[in-house]
């Protein structure tokens, strides 16, 4: 471990999807390019679930900020968390920059999150990782980081 590098300059906060009751639909960060890192990690969190709520989660792959040639990126789905065992949980996915296809020119990744049934409590934060320039670039609404 080097002393002089701060956890902040290694880790970005790429996207959140703030606390909220989330009625039944499906939200999304928006697209995040994967030019910056070489990996992310989308951390999901219930809070109390709806009366028979189902949550999933999934990462999926676009070839522009603009979501061009959507598509699922294989492997990186939860398993739907319900009302009955998941109130208060959190689930993690992670991704490499190689695990897109990058043959196809995909270099930008979204988390979607699917509610169903009944509006439930959730939130989300992407992270970054391995940044290609230091220090990591934050998104604009991290309005101060303590060095």
């Amino acid at each position: 471990m080097n002393p002089n590098l701060k956890p902040s300059d290694q880790v970005a906060l790429l996207a959140v999807l703030d606390p909220k009751s989330q009625a039944a639909a499906t939200v999304t960060s928006g697209w995040l390019s994967m030019a910056d890192v070489q990996a992310i990690l989308a951390i999901v969190q219930t809070g109390a679930l709806g009366t028979a709520a189902t949550v999933d989660a999934k990462l999926r792959q676009a070839t522009s900020a603009a979501g061009a040639g959507a598509k699922d990126i294989t492997g990186k789905a939860i398993t739907q968390l319900v009302k009955a065992t998941n109130d208060n949980d959190q689930v993690m996915l992670n991704c490499r920059s190689d695990e897109l296809d990058v043959d196809g020119g995909f270099t930008h990744v979204e988390l979607s999150i699917t509610v169903g049934t009944a509006a439930s409590l959730i939130s989300a934060s992407v992270l970054g990782f391995y940044p290609r320039y230091q220090p990591a670039s934050h998104i604009d609404s991290v309005v101060e980081v303590i060095e």
